[in-house]
């Protein structure tokens, strides 16, 4: 068995696949989670042909029972977990403007972006207990940090997605509430924003790789769960909520 386990919803593609590839050059078993098995079994074995110890899980992080499924699969085979990795997540229709977004689009995207992260931090938590000392990481976004967004000279000052980026803003304080209440039994809960990265989220218009984003994810996730938590990162320093 590796030294340590780690969990990463949506990892089939994009940044989780390649977020799990890092960490498994670290040496971690992978539990691969995606909601389409067929092309997370395809993601794993393209991992597995690369020499890394890499599981598939399937998970919706939509829906209670597959979530439930899924958490007690790693309890029934590893017993612990190390890390979670809250990666999954939608746009939602990022073209229409606040006052046209559809509360059903709205809900959808909050089911994924902002329920998700909540039933699966939930649901894994007694595993992450039986490792001693663990890390949380919430991949959110720098379109969910309030500061940044009500900063006229800020890049991202005039992406007004209602629901996308309001449900990072609530993934971010859902970070902090997990963070304040498992401080004291070593538990580290943080968010990562990966920065604008090329991926079919934006049609792959992002100036920064793949690579480039998951290694600030993999960074996070290996810190001493012992440090400050509840913080907010891009690549390495703290951004304001």
């Amino acid at each position: 068995m590796s030294s340590k386990t780690v969990v990463i919803t949506g990892a089939n593609k994009s940044i989780g696949y390649e977020t799990a590839r890092q960490l498994a050059r670290l040496g971690y078993r992978i539990w691969l989670g995606c909601r389409d098995a067929s092309r997370g079994e395809a993601a794993v074995q393209s991992l597995i042909a690369e020499g890394h110890d890499v599981r598939l899980l399937p998970i919706d992080v939509t829906r209670d029972d597959s979530v439930q499924a899924a958490a007690a699969r790693v309890q029934d085979e590893d017993g612990r977990l190390d890390v979670l990795i809250n990666n999954a997540g939608i746009p939602g229709k990022a073209k229409a403007a606040p006052s046209a977004q559809s509360i059903d689009d709205i809900r959808s995207v909050y089911e994924t972006n902002v329920f998700g992260p909540i039933r699966v931090t939930q649901a894994f938590l007694p595993l992450l207990k039986s490792a001693g000392r663990a890390n949380v990481v919430m991949v959110s976004s720098g379109l969910g940090s309030l500061g940044w967004l009500s900063d006229p000279a800020n890049q991202f000052y005039g992406v007004n997605i209602l629901g996308y980026n309001s449900s990072k803003s609530a993934l971010n304080a859902i970070a902090l509430s997990f963070a304040k209440e498992l401080a004291s039994i070593g538990i580290k809960v943080d968010a990562v924003d990966p920065g604008y990265t090329a991926t079919d989220f934006n049609n792959h218009s992002g100036y920064r790789t793949v690579e480039q984003a998951a290694a600030g994810i993999v960074w996070l996730a290996t810190q001493d769960p012992s440090g400050p938590s509840g913080r907010f990162y891009f690549e390495q320093d703290q951004i304001p909520w």
